[in-house]
């Protein structure tokens, strides 16, 4: 343990020392300033606090099916939110969801007592993963009842590692750990620890809700005006280079490319090698231009990447030639057949649309080529994809309730 504080204290300093340089390390400081004070004039000692915490925001979005879950059935409840990351914290402080949003204090012994001592909460849910443990013991010792959420455990992980003792005793803590798959179960049982269900992933509720409830996007309307979409969503630089021969040489789709971040460079760059023409999304909200006569249409804001799928014929992810590839289930419920680069062994849902023939992997433009071609030309094949995404995720559902009858019973 004393290993681990010590990495806690190097974690806050290194970030001190990089925040004027680097602008997420910035927000990472700036917003634990003052921290506690404003948890304690925020929250009212009387309340009945249910804390959720999410990582980043795929975190936060995996565990929204359990959050409105909790707001709906009960009221009564103050459902308190933390984040760990700037990326989920500035894009969801304002999320109205909730009743209270802040930063996940540093994990120091310190800020784990006062940070419970605070809230006081009655639950706690910790969604996939981030094991925090003088949070977590802190926990333990006062008696909240704490559960982990939508968790995946690989073989690789500390916890199945002689040297991870402290990271099992974590483990053994929670009241539940509800788990995505079999596997998962049987590697946590393999330690020793059976406080453990196979509930499946919220993410499946959570994209279903989406396909059911996307609201209508009066720009992408305009710029689809009946044509075939192919989209691009959570792009890095390696996937628009895979795709820019595509949008030269399929003149009859049009594409929607939604970068994973709003590097200036790399959007001016895809308007200037194309020569299609080309227009963001920020120059179309509030105006009257005629989408017409417009390609290729970048999104470059924040949050609406999961509903503009819904117009589209075609779905490439972003990711899979660095970082991972991002979700391929927000496209998925739509029945988008799915195209992403080779990184993607991670992610279990890509593995089995892949196995199902819902989904291709590619490592080039001419393999892009290749899969887009052949759906161009065969509607049956088409069809038949179209068919297997969609049912991979109906068949999928329901995590959400097995974790909210178990929690809230």
């Amino acid at each position: 343990m004393l290993l681990y504080n010590l990495g806690i204290d190097l974690l806050v300093i290194l970030m001190k020392i990089v925040s004027p340089f680097n602008s997420k390390a910035k927000l990472w400081v700036e917003g634990r300033k003052n921290i506690f004070k404003r948890i304690a004039q925020s929250v009212n000692p009387g309340d009945r606090i249910v804390w959720i915490h999410a990582a980043s925001l795929g975190e936060f979005e995996q565990g929204r099916p359990v959050i409105e879950r909790i707001k709906k059935e009960f009221p009564e409840r103050k459902i308190l939110l933390t984040f760990f990351s700037p990326s989920g914290y500035e894009v969801r402080k304002g999320y109205e969801g909730v009743d209270y949003i802040f930063y996940l204090p540093a994990d120091t012994l310190s800020n784990a007592k006062r940070f419970v001592g605070l809230v006081r909460p009655e639950v706690a849910i910790i969604i996939k993963y981030e094991f925090w443990l003088n949070i977590l013991n802190q926990l333990h010792r006062v008696g909240c009842k704490t559960y982990l959420i939508s968790a995946i455990f690989r073989d690789d992980q500390i916890f199945f590692k002689k040297h991870g003792e402290m990271f099992r005793e974590a483990l053994r803590g929670f009241k539940m750990i509800f788990v995505q798959n079999n596997h998962s179960k049987e590697l946590l049982n393999s330690i020793d620890i059976d406080n453990v269900q196979v509930a499946g992933d919220t993410r499946f509720d959570r994209v279903a809700s989406i396909a059911n409830n996307s609201p209508m996007n009066e720009v992408v309307e305009r710029f689809k005006n009946g044509s075939k979409i192919f989209i691009a969503g959570s792009t890095w630089g390696l996937d628009e280079e895979v795709i820019k021969p595509m949008m030269e040489k399929y003149k009859n789709l049009k594409f929607i490319i939604a970068p994973h971040e709003m590097e200036q460079d790399r959007i001016k760059g895809i308007i200037s090698d194309s020569s299609r023409k080309v227009i963001r999304y920020t120059e179309c909200v509030g105006s009257d231009v005629n989408l017409e006569e417009y390609d290729v249409l970048i999104i470059d804001t924040i949050g609406i990447l999961s509903s503009v799928y819904r117009y589209a014929h075609y779905a490439y992810i972003g990711g899979g030639f660095g970082v991972g590839i991002h979700n391929t289930l927000e496209a998925a419920t739509f029945g988008l057949p799915l195209v992403f680069g080779t990184n993607y062994s991670k992610f279990k849902e890509a593995r089995d649309m892949i196995e199902s023939g819902a989904a291709t992997s590619i490592s080039c433009s001419e393999g892009l080529d290749l899969w887009l071609s052949e759906m161009e030309a065969n509607e049956d094949l088409y069809d038949k994809r179209h068919l297997l995404a969609q049912a991979y995720v109906q068949d999928n559902v329901g995590a959400t309730d097995k974790i909210m009858k178990y929690i809230f019973k």
